[in-house]
């Protein structure tokens, strides 16, 4: 049986969910139709609203149905950039770190190189963790310059947590509103959004066992931004176009279901986790776990492998039928180092060994023991094959 540890990159979608969203396919009517058909609808989309907002601790005015992660954290950042700096043009600073996935990394750099903006990376420890003591310091003397602030909940990479509400703390006395991309953290941790004290949250339904294609961006009551997309005004005006029923359906009953799941399955993928972590150390003594001590996910293990690539090690498990990644999805084929582990102060040799083995619903203790077999004939491979030629 092929053995699929990259829950973290897509999870499997559920078949509850599968089926509901296929249903839900079959239903004719546009949500802003007034006849019966649309109404029909328009009620299924509201319904999705109201169970995702309840998962969320968030009110249902505040979801803002999307196409998933990267779009939310667009739709977040240019349209608090466009918003802020358009009531006073001196907040021209968008405050990020260099470990944030390039759904928010690239809309950041895209304001700096075509608006005007200027990036103020967060320093983060050797474990990933962000030095909220310097970022303390720098809003006490730019405070008044920054535009929003963008850090990510938990790493898509190594699955560190990040101490959000502290985060806004900071933030809240000088008002300056800020984003988290929760993609990796929402299903895998609980998440109040209301008590967060975030201006906006992205989350996506691929990630918890819902379709491709949906997810969300949470916006506070309060909070002003402006639209990418402009046409019917849809979702509070934030978000033009033909609201997807289905999508919104799907992805809140698996949210649903992943929230009623959560306290078992964080303490599965914990004994599964310790399994895994306890086998490669013993038979991989040189490898290290990336987040070291630091709170992370579960069911997110990161290791680097010195001496190894980790384009050799993931093709020789594929031929083992077990599958896991070096990072992040949206950069897979890219021949470079985890600009994550380079943020960590790893060096480019030390960021090709990467290996993140990513668990999900549906992870066994055989998936577990699957690995463990193989990893140790597949590292000694890789381990003579060498790192790539610069």
């Amino acid at each position: 049986m092929p053995t699929y540890l990259d829950h973290a990159a897509t999870t499997p979608i559920r078949p509850s969910v599968l089926a509901a969203y296929t249903e839900a396919l079959q239903a004719v009517g546009n949500p802003s139709s007034v006849h019966k058909f649309g109404q029909d609808v328009r009620n299924a989309l509201e319904a999705a609203r109201e169970s995702l907002a309840e998962v969320l601790s968030a009110n249902r005015s505040e979801i803002i149905f999307t196409s998933g992660g990267t779009e939310s954290d667009n739709l977040a950042i240019k349209g608090l950039y466009w918003q802020r700096k358009g009531e006073d043009a001196n907040r021209n600073v968008i405050i990020t770190a260099a470990t944030e996935h390039h759904g928010v990394l690239d809309p950041i750099y895209w304001l700096a190189d075509y608006q005007g903006a200027e990036v103020v990376l967060v320093p983060v420890d050797d474990r990933g963790v962000f030095d909220l003591d310097w970022l303390s310091n720098f809003l006490a003397t730019d405070g008044h310059r920054v535009a929003l602030i963008s850090l990510m909940w938990v790493n898509n990479e190594t699955g560190v947590i990040a101490d959000i509400p502290a985060i806004t703390a900071l933030a809240k006395p000088l008002e300056i509103p800020v984003h988290s991309d929760a993609v990796a953290a929402f299903g895998h941790i609980p998440i109040n959004f209301e008590a967060s004290g975030l201006a906006a949250m992205s989350v996506s339904a691929h990630k918890i066992g819902g379709p491709v294609g949906s997810g969300a961006l949470v916006v506070g009551r309060s909070v002003k931004l402006t639209s990418l997309v402009h046409g019917g005004g849809q979702e509070r005006g934030m978000r033009s176009g033909t609201m997807d029923a289905a999508g919104a359906s799907a992805f809140a009953l698996a949210a649903k279901l992943a929230a009623e799941e959560l306290a078992a399955e964080t303490a599965r993928l914990s004994t599964l986790a310790e399994k895994l972590v306890s086998g490669v150390n013993s038979s991989t003594p040189d490898a290290v776990f990336s987040r070291a001590d630091a709170e992370g996910l579960p069911g997110t293990v990161h290791f680097t492998f010195p001496g190894c690539s980790a384009d050799s090690m993931i093709f020789l498990l594929d031929a083992y039928g077990v599958s896991v990644s070096a990072g992040s999805a949206c950069t897979a084929g890219v021949n470079r180092p985890s600009h994550v582990l380079l943020a960590m102060g790893r060096s480019e040799d030390e960021a090709t060994g990467a290996l993140r083995i990513s668990m999900g619903y549906t992870t066994t203790e055989a998936d577990i023991d699957a690995f463990l077999t193989a990893f140790p004939a597949v590292h000694a491979s890789a381990k003579k094959a060498g790192l790539p030629s610069k």
